[in-house]
């Protein structure tokens, strides 16, 4: 027992037993500093240097950004930004519904339904796209077959004098030009000829002229391909005699979006070009007055 207090003393009293550190110049053996220091004062020392770390790391992960580079850790701004992500979804879908309904109230117009005011949100859910076949419906072939007259398309053609009163408000519309080329026909309503003739390279794109919805995109046989784009303000746009048409009846486009492909299909083409007519109130206008062709 007395063994044990014995050891115990010499151990407590090596503890704090006192060593000088003293570092030396190698060449001179000057001595530059020194330090008095015991086995208690390092273990203390090192201690206290552990806990500072610790207190530092956990201060790093609490309240600095750079927590976000240690795995498991995300960004302190991802909710917010999951939010404003959320915000703007919804402002997408409301778009979308907004556009479904606009070309829902087209199509029942053209087939001559009535207009409705709000779509069934769970009508689309449970379409199969895939298994959709396309079909003509006696609609589709009425709607073609009056396209295809030219008679009935002319809603009524006023003399020369009275256009400016049907196309005074498209001074204030700017217009995408279609197509960059070389105008060989222009406006001319006293031969039926309600639009302008423009010759440009083979396989150039043809471009909306305006934001708008495509309400005809087909063959007919005296032009050809057609394609027909509903704008705003009671503007409608019409490119004949393409080659390809990238654009279906439905879908929305921007103004300068490729809709077609320069050609000359159709009995009344006599060349590659694009036959461009602009119609406002039912009326046609000239398009060289207000596009820079």
């Amino acid at each position: 027992m007395a063994k044990q207090k014995k050891e115990k003393r010499n151990w407590i009293k090596k503890l704090r037993s006192k060593y000088r550190l003293i570092i030396l110049n190698e060449e001179t053996l000057e001595e530059k500093i020194s330090f008095r220091l015991s086995r208690l004062n390092v273990f203390v020392a090192l201690s206290a240097m552990a806990i500072l770390l610790v207190v530092l790391t956990i201060y790093i992960i609490a309240f600095t950004p750079l927590r976000e580079y240690i795995p498991g850790y995300m960004d302190v701004d991802l909710a917010h930004k999951i939010y404003e992500l959320q915000m703007k979804t919804d402002s997408i879908e409301r778009e979308f519904v907004k556009k479904d309904l606009y070309i829902q109230n087209i199509k029942n117009i053209i087939e001559g339904k009535d207009i409705v005011e709000v779509i069934d949100p769970m009508q689309d859910t449970l379409i199969n796209y895939e298994e959709i076949t396309l079909s003509h419906s006696k609609e589709d072939s009425i709607l073609r077959a009056e396209f295809e007259n030219y008679d009935q398309y002319n809603l009524r053609i006023p003399h020369h004098e009275d256009f400016n009163s049907y196309s005074s408000q498209l001074g204030s519309i700017i217009f995408f030009a279609p197509l960059d080329g070389i105008i060989t026909n222009q406006f001319n309503p006293a031969e039926n000829h309600l639009g302008v003739d423009i010759v440009a390279q083979k396989n150039e794109a043809i471009k909306a002229t305006l934001d708008g919805v495509v309400i005809f995109s087909g063959w007919t046989i005296e032009t050809g391909h057609v394609i027909t784009i509903q704008h705003q303000n009671n503007v409608i746009s019409v490119y004949k005699h393409n080659s390809v048409l990238l654009k279906r009846e439905g879908d929305f486009v921007k103004a300068g979006d490729a809709i077609a492909i320069i050609g000359e299909s159709g009995e009344l083409s006599t060349g590659p070009h694009l036959h461009f007519e602009l119609w406002h109130n039912g009326y046609p206008v000239d398009p060289a007055d207000y596009i820079a062709l």
